[in-house]
Order: structure tokens, then C-alpha cells, then sequence
């Protein structure tokens, strides 16, 4: 494990006892957080998008307060459902992130987690799928969505506009951030999604779960989906090396308060269905740092992967929530292989 960071799924809403915790909180509370994270030498910070839902719906405007707050953390998506975008629109705002951060947009994108409402995307205009859960309008938002964050031109010059000069010839999106390409993630929940991701030339965020239950654990199914990814990634011929997350729910017990919370919770892999299919789910780890360090070195995946997400309890706030960063940086992280920024900073 070269990186870690937080996933943040964003929840807001009605926190029991009287309390809300209203969207504007759940916003201003994750620039807190990130903050606090980058001052530590923590990699990222990534947000989970969900429509019709009480979560981060509109991600871009939130990374950008963050990039501009920030010095050294990548900000992220895990993942933004191309089913809802203007693939146009989104190579704009994204090079736009890209370019207000200095190059450290991680854009994790994909067919999207189920939804609360039935076919969403096409109450945001997006029709014509002949897929039940519209992956074919997925892929396809996704190859125009390449094609414009690549440079290539997309619509034609008028030379008789006051604003072109005279010139003709075909224009490309603007802004442009070179090398955005290379930032630009896929979240696959299988292997042929991945293997995708690798022929494409994306990056590989590995889903929370695989369609996938044939009897062996998560870790193993998600490593045999992360060498899958890469053998195709170089059969494809793309030059370097490409990253792949995963993600976990990881709490390093250290106060009686996170005991209280999370004491005795660590769950197993479980088998479910999720859009008509049988899935598996990983794990989820709370336990002291040396139990924890122990656990995740069996962790197959997370030792294929560069990039552990961990997943945060981001309702309990700002300052529980970088306590248990805190502690994972300073007593679990360096046992898997982790550096830093900050320290890789004053190498």
C-alpha cells in the first residue's frame, strides 16, 4: 500500500436525539476534514455521488472549495454515474478541478451503484438505453467523456464569429489540463468491467463488492480482479503503470469512545443480492492497531492494490473522524508500506 485516504459516503439528514445534520454541515464538515487530513500527510480524500439521495450529488464544486484549501491531498470521486452526465459538461468542470489543484484530481467514475428512484438518469434527459440498468448510455458518456478531456476536437470552428479569428478546422473542450487522462479512474464491480477499464486505459477503483460468490473470500476475488485489470492494461499496449484502490470500512480502536461505537462490529464477508444479482461484500475491520495491522497484512487485495480507501463514519463529525486518521496514519499505515505526502514532501 502506497496511498490512503478517506471515502466518504456523505450521509445527512436526521441524527437521532433531535439532532440534524443538514447538507450545508455535511459539505463544510468534509472541507474540514479534508484539511485536517492534508496538514497529517493523508493522500485523499474521495467522495461517494448518489442522485435522488441525502448524500454528495453535485461532487465538483465541493473538490474545488477542498483543492483550493488544500496543498498536497488528491480529491476525489468514488464514483460519479456517467448515466447522469453531460459528458461535455463534466470534461469541462473536471479539467477545471484538475487545473485549481495543481494535477490532483482523482476522477473516479462508472455505471453507478443502484438508486433510490427507478431509472433516474432518465429523468435527467438521458433516454434511449437498452440496457435495464443502463450501462450501454454509461460507456457510451464515457467514450465522448475521453474524448474530450484527450483534446480531441469536437466541434467545428465558425469562422465568421468574432471570437474564432477567422480560423476553421475542428475545437476542443476548454479548459484542458494535460495529463487529466492519466487521473481518471473506473469503478468496476467485476471482472469484465475491469479488464475494460484496463483496454481503455483508465485507472481500476475496485468496487466495495464483486458480482461475484463462488465460495472464496472477498480479498481473493478482488485480487484476481485487480491482475486481471493489469494483464489487460499491458495486452492493450498503454505505457506505465496504472492504479487501483479498494476500499474498506477500517477503525483503529484507540478511546472508549470509538469502543462504544465500533467494539465488537467486525462483520465478515457476506453474500447479497444487489441489481438481481448474487454479490460478495467485504469485510469490515474495528479492532486495536496491532490486531488491525495483523488483519490487513492477510488482506490480498489490499497488498495487489496501491490505494487503500478507507470508509469514514462522517456523520459522527469532524474531529472523531480525524482521530481515527490520525491514529491509522500513525500506527496501522506504516506497517502496510505507507510513507505519506508530507513526509514525501521534505525527502
Amino acid at each position: 500500500m502506497q496511498r490512503f485516504g478517506t471515502l466518504s459516503f456523505g450521509h445527512y439528514g436526521p441524527l437521532g436525539g433531535g439532532r440534524i445534520l443538514t447538507a450545508g454541515d455535511s459539505m463544510l464538515q468534509a472541507i474540514d476534514l479534508a484539511q485536517g487530513m492534508d496538514d497529517l500527510g493523508v493522500d485523499g480524500a474521495y467522495f461517494r455521488v448518489h442522485h435522488f439521495a441525502r448524500q454528495q450529488a453535485a461532487p465538483m464544486p465541493l473538490l474545488s472549495a477542498i483543492a483550493a484549501r488544500t496543498e498536497r491531498i488528491e480529491v476525489g470521486t468514488g464514483v460519479i454515474d456517467m448515466r447522469y452526465e453531460n459528458p461535455l459538461y463534466l470534461a469541462e468542470e473536471a479539467a477545471a478541478v484538475d487545473l485549481i489543484s495543481g494535477g490532483r484530481l482523482a476522477l473516479g467514475v462508472s455505471r453507478g451503484s443502484p438508486e433510490t428512484v427507478v431509472r433516474g438518469y432518465e429523468t435527467f434527459g438521458y433516454t434511449g438505453s437498452a440496457d435495464p440498468r443502463g450501462a450501454d448510455l454509461a460507456r457510451e458518456h464515457m467514450d465522448l467523456f475521453l474524448r474530450a478531456i484527450d483534446g480531441e476536437g469536437l466541434a467545428e470552428r465558425d469562422p465568421a464569429s468574432p471570437f474564432s479569428r477567422g480560423a476553421t478546422g475542428m475545437q476542443r473542450i476548454e479548459p484542458h489540463s494535460p495529463g487529466l487522462r492519466s487521473r481518471v479512474w473506473w469503478g468496476a464491480g467485476n471482472r469484465d468491467s475491469a479488464e475494460w477499464a484496463g483496454r481503455t486505459g483508465v485507472n481500476l477503483m475496485s468496487s466495495t463488492l464483486l458480482t461475484s460468490a463462488d465460495g472464496r473470500p472477498f480479498d481473493i476475488l478482488q485480487a484476481e480482479q485487480i491482475d486481471a485489470f493489469r494483464a489487460a492494461w499491458r495486452e492493450a499496449g498503454h505505457a506505465g503503470e496504472p492504479r487501483v484502490s479498494v476500499s474498506r470500512s477500517i477503525i483503529p480502536i484507540t478511546t472508549a469512545e470509538e469502543h462504544m461505537y465500533f467494539g465488537g462490529r467486525q462483520d465478515g464477508d457476506q453474500i447479497g443480492m444487489i441489481d438481481g444479482m448474487t454479490s460478495t461484500f467485504g469485510k469490515s475491520y474495528a479492532a486495536e492497531p496491532d490486531m488491525l495491522v495483523e488483519q490487513l497484512l492477510q488482506d490480498a487485495a489490499i497488498a495487489a492494490a496501491d490505494t487503500l480507501m478507507i470508509t469514514i463514519p462522517s456523520q459522527l463529525g469532524v474531529e472523531f473522524n480525524l482521530r481515527i486518521v490520525e491514529s491509522f496514519a500513525k500506527y496501522v499505515a506504516p506497517a502496510l508500506g505507507w510513507v505519506g505526502t508530507r513526509a514525501g514532501a521534505q525527502a
